[in-house]
Order: structure tokens, then sequence, then C-alpha cells
């Protein structure tokens, strides 16, 4: 028997529940069109800073970098490698990605300058790479540098303010996209550290919430990848509204990897939270599954070993961290705690969430487990 055994608390649905919230959550099931999914890992010990320090400057007529340019460089510690030949280039930018590269198209030699900025953002790799070029002040040569791929250019004659103004955004605009999760577009792993550690210094309670779904392999083994990635949408979404619904600018929702989330509450918001997101989850997901499986509750898949055993249907699994009764220094302890408390929900039958509730000093009572619904978290004041 389980040491947690009588924290555990029945189900109960929350009694009054946003429309809305379901609504767009049904919604999802037929107007969110397929992307690919992307995984990645998450190290929340790596500081959510861009470890590129390399600006590679593009030319073949030898000219100089404008002092403006160089200048800007230099405020922003970018060793420069100027780089005379599009296949150095290209063996440069996919040997270790640099954090922009700037073409020289000024000269005569503009059109094969731009071919290599062509041939840059063609690659899948480094064609995120942002890329500014150098050019003209003739609006043709402007349109040439953009039709190339160009995500941004600098004219000859632009006031200094101007250009500086233009290549901060330009790397602004890059990591806003890089940052983001591929197949949710929700903030990614730097940007998940980075909104804790933003929250830290707080006096504010806040909630770290770490969210995975329960037998999901097996339901992509049954069915498929775009099923699967149909399923990480859905949950998505439903973070999204519910946490933005309840929470407003205070909520932020993360997109770890996969089927892991994390989203960040008022600590006493996560009662609501989570028991919204549980159930409109369970309502839900029946329904990505064929009649049979569904009217079943469980379908038939083979483990590791080939073996056959019961598969029920997914589940959500939500461990949830606060700042409440424990000092944190650093995002990294808060997500390791969380990854602690979502491991031990997934050791529980059905949609649940866990609450760590020990202390720095003494842990009187270790956590708290709750199934649904806005009953408040511990059980009592």
């Amino acid at each position: 028997m389980s040491p947690f055994s009588p924290l555990l608390t029945p189900f109960s649905p929350p009694k009054a529940r946003p429309k809305a919230l379901l609504w767009g959550a049904w919604l999802v099931l037929v107007a969110w069109p397929p992307v690919p999914d992307g995984r990645d890992a998450f190290y929340p010990s790596h500081p959510a800073t861009v470890a590129h320090s390399t600006a590679i400057f593009f030319t073949l007529d030898q000219t100089a970098l404008p002092d403006v340019v160089r200048a800007w460089l230099d405020v922003r510690a970018l060793a420069v490698v100027t780089v005379e030949s599009a296949d150095d280039l290209m063996a440069r930018a996919l040997r270790g990605r640099p954090r922009l590269v700037i073409f020289d198209a000024r000269g005569a030699m503009q059109h094969d300058v731009l071919a290599a900025c062509a041939r840059m953002k063609r690659d899948s790799y480094t064609g995120i790479i942002p890329a500014v070029a150098l050019c003209g002040a003739a609006d043709p040569q402007l349109a040439e540098a953009f039709d190339a791929g160009a995500d941004e250019a600098v004219r000859e004659g632009v006031p200094p303010a101007e250009a500086t103004l233009r290549l901060n955004v330009l790397l602004r605009r890059s990591d806003r996209d890089t940052f983001v999760h591929p197949s949710t577009r929700l903030p990614g792993t730097d940007e998940i550290e980075a909104e804790i550690t933003r929250r830290l210094p707080s006096s504010d309670a806040f909630a770290v919430c770490y969210a995975d779904l329960d037998h999901f392999k097996e339901f992509n083994d049954r069915y498929s990848y775009y099923d699967g990635d149909r399923v990480i949408r859905i949950l998505a979404k439903i973070l999204h509204d519910v946490v933005k619904g309840f929470c407003g600018e205070g909520g932020f929702v993360g997109h770890i990897g996969g089927d892991d989330f994390i989203f960040i509450v008022p600590a006493l918001a996560v009662a609501e939270t989570c028991g919204e997101v549980i159930s409109i989850f369970d309502g839900l997901v029946p329904y990505q599954y064929s009649e049979q499986d569904r009217r079943a509750g469980y379908f038939f898949g083979k483990d590791r070993r080939g073996q056959l055993h019961r598969v029920p249907l997914m589940t959500v699994s939500i461990g949830v961290v606060t700042n409440e009764r424990r000092q944190f220094t650093h995002a990294s302890q808060m997500s390791e705690l969380a990854t602690e408390m979502k491991s031990y929900a997934k050791t529980l039958a059905g949609s649940v969430y866990t609450v760590d509730r020990r202390q720095d000093a003494v842990a009187e009572h270790p956590l708290v487990v709750r199934r649904s619904g806005p009953a408040n978290v511990g059980g009592g004041a």
C-alpha cells in the first residue's frame, strides 16, 4: 500500500465550467490543421541564453563591413568570420550554427552573393539562421535581397539609428520564432526556464505544473503518428484555453516536447486550472479512438517484450510544485520537483494531479493528490 494512500481523494467534477473553454477544445478537433510533430529534450539546468557567439560576413568583393554594422557586432560581442565561398559558408553553417550571416550584396557580385543566401535558406537546418543583406539604396536591389530569402536588409545611406534598430529587431524575431515549439507554437524550453526565473524573485506564490499523457505511446503505435500529433495539439489547446481563461496574463503555457507540457499559474489557481484541464481532456479523449475501442474503454496492445496486454484510454497526469513552502533559487529546482511529482502522478490510475506540500525544513504532508475539481488542495486552510 502506498504511504500516500490516505491523501487520495475521490473524483469530483468541477461545478462551473466555462463553456467557451470546452467549445474551444472541441473546435480544435476539426479546425486545427495538422502540423508535423517536433520533439526535443528539456534540460532545465541550462541557462535561457543564446549560445551562438559568431557572425559570418559573406562577401565576394573583399569589402569591409559598414561602420554601423561593425559597431553593432562589437556591442553584442559577436566575433566576425569572413567567408568568401558559398561552399565554405554552408560547411560552417552546418557544422556550428552562427548567430547570423551578413551577406554583402553591394558590389558587382551581388547576384552570386544573393544566390548563396538563397542556398543557405533552402536547407532546413541552416534556413533558420538570421540573414541580413547589405544592399544599395535602389528599390530593385532591396526586392532582390528579400526574394533571395534575406530576413532583413540594410541599405546604403540608411541612418545609423535605423540600421541598429533593424538589426536588433532581426535577432528578436529570430529568437521568438526559434524558441517556440514547431507543432503547437507554444514557448519551448528556453522560454519556460526564462519564465520561471522571472517569477522566482517575486513574493507572489505561483505553481509550476508538469502535464504528461499516459498510454500515449500505445495510442501512437495502434493508430498513427498523425493521430498522436492531433492529440498533442488538443492537449495544447486545452491547456492554453484553460490557463488563459482562468489566469489571464498571470498564466503561462509552454511545450517541452512530445506530450510533455509545463504551465505556470498563481498558487491559488492550481485546483481550478488542473481540475478543468482534467475534466475537459477526459471528456474529449475518448473521441480520438475508434468506436469499438471507445465503447470498450481499452484495447489490446503489445508491450516492449511483445506481450499482449490491456491498454486503457489515455489519461493526463499533472505534477505540481509551488513556492509557498519552499525557497527556490534556480528554475531547475522547481523543474526537477515538478518532474518528481509528475512521475508519482503517473503511478496512479486515471487522470490526476499531485501537489507537492513538503517544506524545506519539515515534511509533515509529503504531497496531496487530487483527481479533479476546484476543491482546496491540501484539505484545509
